[in-house]
């Protein structure tokens, strides 16, 4: 048992955490912070109120496990308790969270990812926000967990940045995990395999990187448009792919584009990607963006109101993650003024966060949608009727018009000297036909991904 002075402890543990962070945060931060007790290596933190709590827990836990085991190694974990003295009104808002223990293992880690299979236990499917743009994909990751090796394998998410598929495909790991099985589940992002496999060949040591992956039940793969050109480390892949599927073991793949928009992929890989079920997650809608918003609020116990929530849902549309984003540079405000901020003042916040809009030429459309439809650039502009190049002039047609509102002459003039009316029959064939091909829409929004 450590018997300490808590005071002096925690004086020489902010000595040392204010020389690796900036003054003002440790001035905002660690004010009104105080060890309360010690018991069985574990120190108990005060601190004022329960934002400051998670922004401890998230930020700077790592800083203050450090600086206290380095004063006294026998400290092996911290919990962080909000203080009674809190100002009045907010204890009964915050006193609503679960005191969480967050125990420090000898060997140092990063906060909440578990190390033997990365997965961060945050993700699971009670605080995924289904709504129309990602419930098939929701329903297909629950439907896995029922039937891993057999129904859907692999299991195949793509969709732009930000649109939830880490935290879905890590949803399905971490289900498994806690129904108490023996399942073995593995996360490893594209490069994290590749890195494994490239140090494996330059140590030959490529049975132990066999014996690593193939002993697992589940193996959960982010980002594998990233392997694009990396020929060997597919090669592996394919072979690991095919001990899996022998196996009935249960495969998860997520990325930007579907299997067959992935460049640079060997054809035998490709097959074995788009051999199972391929599901999208598209951007949300604006109900649910104020959904997920609304859950968030709920979840932290905090106070915002709802015109300020419709304003960001309306604002902020392409990614949950800047969604986020912008909740939390709220709430922060709202803390270090003492307030809730002023719509005038969100809307200050929120335009400092945004970033730009990218500005998209004729070029760089035509550049995308050859890339998408796999045919070369410069088709575009002869004199061509086939089929396989018809189509991508069509859509390229398509949004220059609704998205960049250029005239048709100007679009014939650049692909190719053709009349003004062939870019308006165009145009309103592709219009009329996202009324009733899913497909096609499906494939205006990718592209869009790819250029916004």
């Amino acid at each position: 048992m450590i018997l300490v002075d808590h005071k002096k402890l925690w004086a020489e543990a902010l000595a040392d955490i204010e020389l690796n962070i900036s003054k003002a945060n440790f001035g905002t931060w660690f004010k009104n912070t105080n060890i309360t007790k010690q018991e069985s290596g574990i120190v108990y933190l005060s601190v004022p109120n329960t934002f400051v709590k998670e922004w401890l827990v998230n930020k700077y836990h790592k800083f203050i496990i450090k600086s206290l085991r380095d004063l006294h190694p026998e400290i092996r974990g911290v919990e962080y308790l909000i203080s009674k003295t809190e100002e009045p009104g907010r204890e009964k808002r915050e006193t609503g969270f679960e005191k969480p223990t967050y125990t420090e293992q000898l060997a140092m880690q990063e906060l909440y990812i578990n190390k033997d299979d990365n997965l961060n236990p945050r993700y699971v499917f009670e605080s995924f926000i289904v709504g129309p743009f990602n419930e098939l994909a929701h329903a297909a990751a629950h439907a896995v967990t029922r039937k891993l090796g057999s129904l859907y394998n692999p299991l195949y998410i793509y969709g732009g940045t930000g649109l939830g598929k880490t935290h879905l495909t890590q949803a399905i790991g971490n289900y498994l995990k806690n129904q108490g099985g023996n399942k073995k589940v593995y996360y490893v992002t594209s490069e994290r395999f590749m890195i494994d496999y490239v140090n494996s060949v330059q140590n030959n040591r490529g049975s132990v990187f066999k014996e690593k992956y193939r002993k697992y039940d589940v193996l959960i793969m982010d980002d594998v448009q990233f392997l694009s050109e990396k020929e060997k480390t597919q090669e592996e892949l394919f072979h690991l792919f095919n001990n899996f599927y022998e196996n009935n073991k249960q495969i998860i793949f997520s990325s930007d584009k579907p299997p067959k928009h992935i460049s640079g992929i060997e054809e035998r890989l490709r097959s074995r990607l788009e051999g199972g079920m391929i599901v999208d997650v598209n951007k949300p809608d604006f109900e649910s963006r104020l959904a997920i918003l609304q859950a968030k609020v709920k979840l932290g116990n905090i106070q915002v109101s709802d015109e300020i929530l419709s304003y960001i849902a309306n604002v902020i549309q392409d990614n949950i993650r800047e969604l986020e984003g912008a909740l939390n540079s709220i709430i922060c405000q709202s803390y270090l003024k003492k307030h809730e901020p002023t719509l005038i003042e969100v809307k200050q916040l929120v335009k400092n966060n945004i970033k730009p809009q990218k500005m998209i030429s004729i070029k760089d459309v035509a550049m995308i949608v050859s890339e998408f439809y796999n045919i070369e650039e410069r088709m575009l502009y002869e004199k061509t009727r086939k089929k396989e190049v018809v189509r991508p002039r069509q859509v390229i047609m398509y949004l220059l018009r609704e998205d960049l509102h250029t005239s048709y002459p100007y679009i014939g003039q650049k692909l190719g000297g053709r009349d003004h009316t062939t870019v308006i029959h165009a145009y309103e064939k592709i219009k009329n036909e996202l009324k009733i091909n899913n497909l096609l829409s499906r494939e205006i929004d990718q592209i869009r991904a790819l250029l916004y």
